[in-house]
């Protein structure tokens, strides 16, 4: 009879303690989460778009470089938002057979506390030059209500035309809206 009456005081706090709770239980993600993750999805996709049938010979064999994307109305910041994007675009530039010059690496690129490599229009045939680029990847990024808007281009160094661009919007998930703020 004690043992009843003791496990029933136990289901009886277990199931306060499930109440509390309001019956949510956290589920951490998996590896195969991860591994088919829609964020990193959706940048390939974003480099995929932009570069279909790009002829990599236009290039001349020179290579690219990948502008730390900004947020569009603070160019002179990114949060991590915008580095992790740049480096994602990096990687999937590579993967894609283009030349991806990692300017990270160069003593002579000027990196600003919080801001990342960033390539501003007034920087971008200086810095290209240094560097022997054909084409410099830019982004912007734009945070509303439920997306964040992205925006790619494809910038020739030599006179600064858009050869190719490419928009997309990121869902504003717990994992964006942590993304977007900005370290203080």
């Amino acid at each position: 009879m004690k043992s009843t009456a003791l496990l029933s005081a136990l289901a009886a706090v277990v199931l306060a303690g499930c109440a509390a709770n309001n019956g949510t239980v956290r589920v951490d993600p998996t590896y195969q989460d991860a591994a088919s993750n829609q964020f990193l999805q959706s940048s390939r996709d974003a480099v995929g778009k932009l570069v279909a049938g790009f002829d990599l010979n236009a290039l001349g064999g020179g290579p690219v470089l990948v502008a730390t994307v900004v947020n569009v109305n603070d160019l002179s910041r990114s949060a991590p938002l915008g580095r992790t994007l740049s480096e994602q675009y990096a990687s999937h530039m590579a993967a894609n057979g283009f030349n991806v010059k990692e300017i990270k690496l160069r003593g002579d690129v000027f990196v600003k506390e919080g801001a990342g490599e960033l390539l501003l229009s007034r920087e971008i045939k200086d810095i290209a030059r240094n560097h022997n680029a054909s084409l410099v990847l830019v982004g912007t990024y734009s945070a509303a209500a439920n997306y964040t808007f992205v925006s790619l281009k494809l910038v020739r160094t030599e006179d600064s035309r858009i050869v190719r661009g490419y928009d997309y919007a990121l869902p504003n998930d717990r994992d964006v809206q942590r993304l977007l703020a900005v370290p203080r």
